[in-house]
C-alpha cells in the first residue's frame, strides 16, 4: 500500500471519527436523511465548516459465528468531496482484526482483499473503492470474513438490494 493511500485513509478515519465525535444536538441539524433504499440507508451531512459528506450504511443479514460479542458491524459508502473521495469502502466489524491480517469482501463469488486497521477494513485505494462499488451494484450478496485478534474467523453476510438506488442517493446528493 502506498504511503499517499495509508495517508487518505488514516485521514478518512480521523475525519469520519470527527463527524461522529460531534454532538447529537449539531449532527442532528447537519444530517439529512435521503431515504431507505431496501436494505442501504443513504444520508448526507454538513459540518459546521460547510464540509458535505455523503454516506450508505447496511448492517449485516447474518453474522457467524453467533456465541461471539462483538459491537457494531455494518457496511458504509462515503463520498468526500472536499477530499475528492468518492465511493470509499469500509467495513466496521465490532471486534479488532488480527494485527497484519487482512479481510476479505466477497461480492457474488469474487473476492476483494482489504487492508485492516482496528475494527475497521479498507479497499487499498480509490481503484478497488470503485471496482467493489461497481460490483455491488450489479451484485446481490456481500460476505465479509475477517479473524480477531482472538484469532476468531467471522462471516458476516450483507443484501445489496437497494445498494445502486442508495449509491445514486447520495452521488446526486454530494456531486
Amino acid at each position: 500500500m502506498g504511503i499517499m493511500t495509508k495517508f487518505i485513509k488514516t485521514l478518512s478515519l480521523i475525519i469520519m471519527c470527527s463527524l461522529f465525535a460531534v454532538s447529537a444536538e449539531a449532527q442532528s441539524k447537519g444530517r439529512q436523511f435521503l431515504g431507505g433504499f431496501r436494505d442501504w440507508d443513504a444520508f448526507k451531512e454538513i459540518r459546521a465548516n460547510g464540509e458535505v459528506t455523503c454516506y450508505m450504511i447496511s448492517v449485516p443479514k447474518n453474522t457467524a459465528p453467533k456465541n461471539v460479542r462483538r459491537g457494531e458491524i455494518y457496511v458504509i459508502i462515503t463520498h468526500w468531496p472536499e477530499a475528492q473521495i468518492r465511493s470509499q469502502v469500509n467495513v466496521v466489524v465490532g471486534y479488532p482484526f488480527k494485527e497484519g491480517s487482512t479481510a476479505s469482501a466477497i461480492i457474488d463469488g469474487r473476492t476483494h482483499k482489504m487492508f485492516t486497521q482496528g475494527e475497521r477494513a479498507w479497499a487499498y485505494d480509490d481503484k478497488q473503492d470503485q471496482e467493489m462499488t461497481e460490483a455491488m451494484k450489479r451484485g446481490a450478496r456481500l460476505v465479509v470474513k475477517g479473524t480477531s485478534a482472538r484469532g476468531t474467523n467471522t462471516t458476516d453476510t450483507y443484501s445489496l438490494s437497494g445498494f445502486t438506488a442508495a449509491h445514486n442517493a447520495i452521488t446526486q446528493a454530494c456531486y
